[in-house]
């Protein structure tokens, strides 16, 4: 690859990283809410992450080490993501997954750090929940890296809430 191919390459990548994630309009998933709604209802940490697609700091959340049998929702509005028989110990200081419930996430191309990265949100609210990255466990050999506070774990036996509508 000559210079003059790899500026014109990296200047593409450049400008895709300033344009959105994802398309937010209303109708893109079942529960549309404004910011300004999800910034009323989430606490600030939950926001920042779910909606302005922030990431807490590794080893923060305490459903890292959570081993409990149950599902872990979506923290903003409730939708079931993940088993808990689907959770792993990464090392990395974040809860992560091998495999998501059935149509529970949607995924993006995220080029925040310049080079193209798998981003899973809620099917439901479309929620920032993480990344996906191929150095996961057999079957899958998936990692679902998954932002603590975009989470809410239900033991096994206690009801699951409502969606949120």
């Amino acid at each position: 690859m000559n210079r003059r191919h790899w500026i014109a390459r990296m200047s593409g990548l450049i400008a895709a990283s300033a344009l959105p994630l994802r398309a937010t309009a209303a109708g893109t998933f079942p529960l549309n809410k404004s910011r300004a709604e999800w910034k009323r209802l989430l606490a600030p940490e939950a926001y920042a992450v779910l909606f302005e697609e922030a990431t807490e700091r590794a080893g923060s959340s305490p459903l890292d080490a959570e081993k409990r049998t149950g599902t872990f929702i979506c923290a903003a509005c409730n939708q079931p993501l993940f088993d808990s028989a689907h959770k792993y110990d990464s090392g990395t200081g974040w809860p992560s997954f091998w495999q998501p419930l059935p149509d529970a996430v949607g995924t993006s191309t995220d080029f925040k750090l310049i080079y193209p990265r798998t981003e899973y949100h809620c099917a439901h609210c479309g929620g920032h929940q993480g990344h996906i990255f191929n150095d996961g466990p057999k079957p899958t050999g998936k990692r679902y890296c998954n932002n603590g506070v975009a989470l809410k774990f239900v033991l096994e036996g206690d009801a699951l809430p409502a969606l949120r509508t």
